[in-house]
């Protein structure tokens, strides 16, 4: 059996990999209708939202976020199912039934719609994240230019057409009326935020400082962060207070107890006092 390996482009010197190899959404799937399987930031992105996430109103085994995972929006068609990139639902238990951790995410067995959900922008998915907003330049998204197709809809009433899966839009905006919808290309650092108003998502300003996003029902806000995170030094979005202070992640918060207690030690050092046996 002779096999025929792939031929790149020889030159000198030779051409990054970056430029010449395949992506995740360059690969053919068993699943037609399937984009591309997530890159690197998909995975560390959501991972630094719920680490940052903190909510007051809501006990934490009453807070759930969901990550990549299968979410089930219609009853009717119980095999229809979008994948939120980050979402967020407020007063469900933590654990299903209390004891395990969940598969998917079910609306019509769990009752409560998520409250906030985040999508990254991704090659071929664009059109479908954005919406009736679709139409933006290359500029603003950091991909080829966003198309809308209007078959997904019907002219009537902007409604999805029988027995054809509604887009992300549509689900988010008319089938669960999310709140608040938030999308954002890693590519130029690009946020857009959408607000439920009159059964609509209507684009909202951002602030120019963080919080850039503000939501009132959570007490909390959402923003660019220029930092380093799992060694990554770039954008991201990240929660903060309403003075603009970013929300520590765990390990952030135990690293600041030690520089405090390490503080505190070589005060007491200066004032001629053991540490050790305060």
């Amino acid at each position: 059996m002779t096999v025929t390996r792939p031929s790149l482009e020889q030159v000198d010197p030779p051409r990054s990999p970056r430029e010449t190899l395949p992506t995740m959404y360059d690969l053919p799937s068993e699943d037609p209708n399937e984009p591309g399987l997530p890159d690197e930031f998909h995975d560390l992105q959501p991972q630094l939202l719920s680490a940052t996430l903190r909510l007051t109103g809501y006990p934490r085994n009453e807070i759930f976020t969901g990550t990549n995972l299968y979410l089930y929006y219609d009853v009717r068609h119980p095999l229809w199912q979008k994948r939120p990139d980050w979402f967020l639902v407020v007063g469900v238990p933590r654990l299903y039934d209390g004891v395990d951790l969940r598969s998917s995410y079910v609306i019509w067995q769990e009752g409560i719609d998520p409250f906030v959900v985040v999508e990254l922008l991704s090659p071929g998915t664009q059109a479908e994240d954005l919406g009736t907003y679709a139409k933006v330049t290359e500029a603003e998204s950091g991909l080829s230019e966003v198309t809308f197709d209007p078959e997904a809809l019907t002219p009537e009433n902007d409604q999805p057409q029988r027995d054809v899966p509604p887009s992300k839009w549509n689900v988010y905006e008319k089938v669960l009326r999310v709140p608040y919808y938030i999308v954002f290309s890693r590519y130029t650092n690009k946020l857009w935020f959408f607000k439920q108003v009159g059964g609509r998502y209507e684009q909202q300003p951002l602030a120019s400082n963080p919080p850039q996003i503000w939501i009132p029902e959570l007490a909390l806000g959402l923003g660019l962060w220029q930092g380093d995170y799992m060694g990554i030094s770039r954008s991201w979005l990240r929660w903060c207070d309403a003075e603009g202070n970013w929300v520590l992640t765990p390990e952030e918060q135990v690293e600041q107890e030690q520089q405090r207690s390490e503080r505190l030690a070589e005060r007491l050092r200066q004032l001629g006092v053991d540490p050790d046996q305060v």
